[in-house]
């Protein structure tokens, strides 16, 4: 009897076996063979490369967009339909009564009546419309025909049909995404308020003139608001989808390069998710090509480059959202939005928009509130151009086409970096730009009588062409002057800025192995002059044995965040206590929490440390003691170096970098225990640190454990000297399909500092043995 009953547990085992092989078979992503499409006018092969890479060789746009649509779909379905429903409010459909709180606030921003408003302006007749709409044809016919993902399954989700207006929805997001007000202006307002000018004074709020810029050239030329950083921050820290943080290009002109001709280097930080980012295409027709890295569910890529120029972006990190207090009395518009909640019931709200823009206290929660406040963003009073946009600089023809294309960029704010093969090379702050009447300060809630403004024209944007320096480049910190202004924003610390320019100010020998290098280095400008002050005030006299060690440690290192040192593990314990010593007292503990995920955080860190007199430096828990720099120091190493021996032991070598710091690529089926390890990709151990040219970048905190949140998205190397040779990564894998061979097999080379080929050359792509042939249907008998 046991016997039988062994035999048959092992035929269901069996049969389950060749099940699963069964439906991972079928749902693969499909790389040869042929297929039928209806739309196309002609037949379109597909090599696909050793990373997966389409190079997609058509005889007219339009089918090499139908065929890049269908493509697209295969590998990332399932990442398209989370980028289309977070700007919709449409999340709660598939996860459930966790997503309201994030499904009302994308709705109460008013995205998505934004991108209804802009549909209506579409040229129908343009041809980025036309191409866009062949892009959408093969997406929908990938539903039509293609498998389902995984993902879909489990979740018992029916794929559904896309619009354009998914497309706007998703142009939406990015904007939002890189905006950075809604986590400061409030908590400055309430740290003003609790606190006074003086404290706020010394947070670096303003533009240091000391700083490294981004040189412009031209040859002619209250506890309200603590609870809206609060509760924006949460929200957004829950979303399955990865927001837009920061970035490093630099374009280096002919007269630097060894071999005379432009370098071009781009490697925008965005928080890491699975599926990667980015999604690499080649198309080729007989009047048109691109390499492209595409955002899913937008047809034009954002970064790319061919043999005639290249472009890329970082985050211009202007201010483009400003907070209002409303005046009492006024007649509000009245919206009513319902939510459909999988496996609960509809959930309706309503939300008011005032003359300043949306009031939030109906789509952020709030407590013990007296006044509306109104939210006023550039992204919903201007046309959002971005499909425009990115049709026109991903087929410009000169620098002057690029230009006029990057000029209509009203939000999100982006500096557009360019170069060519005719050794042109190019910077532009892009972004509607403006002035308020009678406004000192952007950074805290405005009084609503204050909201006249001025929008300057582009000519007034910071940028730089063909600067006499031979280089141009962005790191996300505060550009020059221009009319004598500089212009507010969310910049970030000067660290990766400096070190761009040390690298490249004084080398006029460069060349595609050295860029390989400075695109992954990780040595901190600053650090060094920062452990200086630190090492010299702080008191050895009562310092303990490991004590002692640590401190030869920080003394002796240069700097560099690599996995063997042990100096970042130190320096970044020491770095908490240092700011939770200065801060928090006076902040309390919520706001301190807040602080520490905004820009102002880092950008006060040098500053602080170098500031021998500071309102901040008093202990508000200690009466009758005023501290001073030297005792905050040295209460904070003191704290760091117990921690750390509580963590490690206190053998100081063993405090190495790579037991703090790691990296996991994160699935929206994370938080599921049963699934997390069969989507997610990770973890690592990793090189690198914040602030660093290889950003890795991680929240402060006092466990002494960091976790990677962000970093760079996709590294890019364009040598116009060899421009078939040029070179790229992605931290995962090009697929966003679990089954598919290209998920994660870039993952170990991307942490290397490694590379791969962005291939053009039509010999070497179409020895491929993945030939994947796309003909009309309609052709078809």
């Amino acid at each position: 009897m046991l016997k039988k009953i062994l035999k048959i547990l092992l035929v269901l085992v069996l049969l389950l076996a060749i099940g699963f092989w069964f439906f991972v078979r079928n749902n693969k992503p499909v790389y040869k063979g042929d297929l039928q499409l209806t739309g196309l006018q002609n037949k379109v092969n597909v090599y696909f490369d050793e990373i997966g890479v389409p190079h997609i060789y058509a005889e007219n746009q339009q089918d090499a967009y139908t065929a890049f649509g269908y493509l697209h779909a295969q590998d990332r379905l399932w990442q398209m339909e989370l980028m289309r429903r977070i700007a919709a409010g449409r999340l709660s459909e598939i996860f459930g009564e966790k997503m309201i709180k994030i499904d009302k606030f994308f709705l109460g921003l008013g995205i998505k009546e934004a991108a209804l408003k802009d549909i209506k302006r579409i040229d129908t007749t343009s041809i980025s419309y036309k191409m866009t709409k062949a892009y959408l044809n093969g997406i929908n016919q990938f539903i039509e025909k293609g498998p389902t993902p995984v993902e879909f399954h489990l979740l018992g989700l029916e794929k559904e049909k896309y619009t354009i207006q998914d497309i706007y929805n998703v142009l939406g997001y990015m904007s939002f995404s890189f905006a950075m007000a809604y986590k400061t202006d409030p908590m400055l307002t309430s740290l003003r308020e609790k606190l006074g000018d003086r404290y706020v004074k010394e947070l670096d709020i303003n533009f240091n003139p000391k700083s490294t810029l981004i040189y412009s050239y031209n040859r002619n030329s209250k506890k309200l608001a603590e609870n809206i950083s609060s509760s924006v921050n949460s929200l957004l820290k829950s979303a399955p989808v990865p927001q837009f943080i920061g970035s490093n290009s630099w374009v280096v002109g002919a007269k630097k390069t060894k071999n005379k001709k432009v370098i071009f280097a781009n490697d925008p930080h965005i928080a890491f998710s699975q599926p990667a980012v980015w999604y690499q295409s080649h198309i080729v027709t007989p009047e048109y090509e691109i390499y492209g890295f595409n955002l899913a569910l937008t047809p034009f890529p954002l970064l790319g480059h061919n043999r005639k120029y290249a472009y890329g972006i970082t985050m211009f990190e202007n201010d483009d959202i400003d907070f209002f207090e409303e005046p009492e009395g006024q007649n509000y518009k009245i919206r009513t939005e319902t939510i459909k909640v999988k496996d609960g019931d509809d959930v309706t709200f309503q939300f008011k928009t005032g003359k300043n823009g949306p009031i939030v206290n109906d789509f952020v929660e709030v407590f013990d509130v007296d006044k509306d406040i109104s939210m006023d963003w550039i992204y919903t009073k201007q046309p959002n151009e971005m499909l425009e946009v990115s049709y026109e600089i991903s087929h410009a023809r000169s620098l002057a086409d690029f230009k006029k294309g990057v000029s209509k960029i009203n939000a999100p704010g982006l500096n557009m970096m360019y170069g060519d093969a005719k050794n042109n090379i190019a910077w532009f702050a892009s972004a509607k730009l403006y002035e308020r009447e009678n406004v000192e300060n952007t950074k805290f809630i405005l009084n609503a009588k204050n909201n006249k403004l001025k929008y300057l024209g582009f000519n007034k944007n910071p940028q730089a062409v063909n600067p006499r320096w031979n280089y141009v480049y962005s790191a996300n910190n505060q550009p020059d002057a221009i009319d004598g202004r500089f212009y507010p924003g969310y910049y970030v610390p000067q660290d990766r800025a400096k070190r761009i320019v040390d690298l490249l100010k004084e080398n006029n020998d460069i060349d595609l192995d050295f860029m390989k290098r400075m695109i992954t280095d990780d040595t901190s400008s600053m650090i060094v002059s920062q452990l200086k002050v630190i090492t010299k005030e702080i008191s050895d006299v009562n310092l303990s044995k490991t004590e002692k060690q640590a401190m030869e440690v920080l003394k002796n290192w240069k700097g560099d965040y690599k996995k063997e040192l042990t100096g970042p593990t130190i320096f970044n314990r020491f770095l908490y206590r240092f700011l939770y010593n200065t801060f928090a007292d006076e902040m309390g503990e919520k706001t301190f929490k807040l602080y520490l995920g905004t820009y102002l955080a880092h950008r006060q860190i040098d500053k602080q440390i170098k500031r021998y007199k500071s309102v901040w430096w008093d202990d508000k828990a200690t009466k009758d003691i005023l501290e001073n720099r030297e005792e905050i120091f040295t209460r904070s190493f003191h704290e760091a170096i117990t921690a750390l021996e509580e963590q490690f032991g206190d053998d100081v070598s063993e405090w190495t970098w790579d037991k703090a710091l790691s990296i996991t690529h994160k699935h929206a089926f994370n938080e599921v225990e049963s699934l997390k390890g069969f989507f997610n990709v990770g973890p690592f151990k990793t090189d690198g640190g914040n602030e660093v040219i290889n950003n890795q970048i991680f929240t402060f905190t006092d466990t002494g454990e960091y976790e990677v949140i962000a970093g760079p998205s996709t590294r890019r190397l364009i040598d116009f000297s060899d421009v078939e040779n040029c070179l790229a990564i992605l931290p995962t894998g090009q697929s966003g399909n679990v089954f598919s061979k290209h998920y994660s097999d870039q993952a170990e080379k991307y942490l290397k500092g490694e590379f791969f080929k962005m291939k053009l050359n039509q010999e070497e792509i179409q020895s491929s043995k993945d030939l994947l042939v796309l003909s009309p249907k309609d052709s078809v008998k």
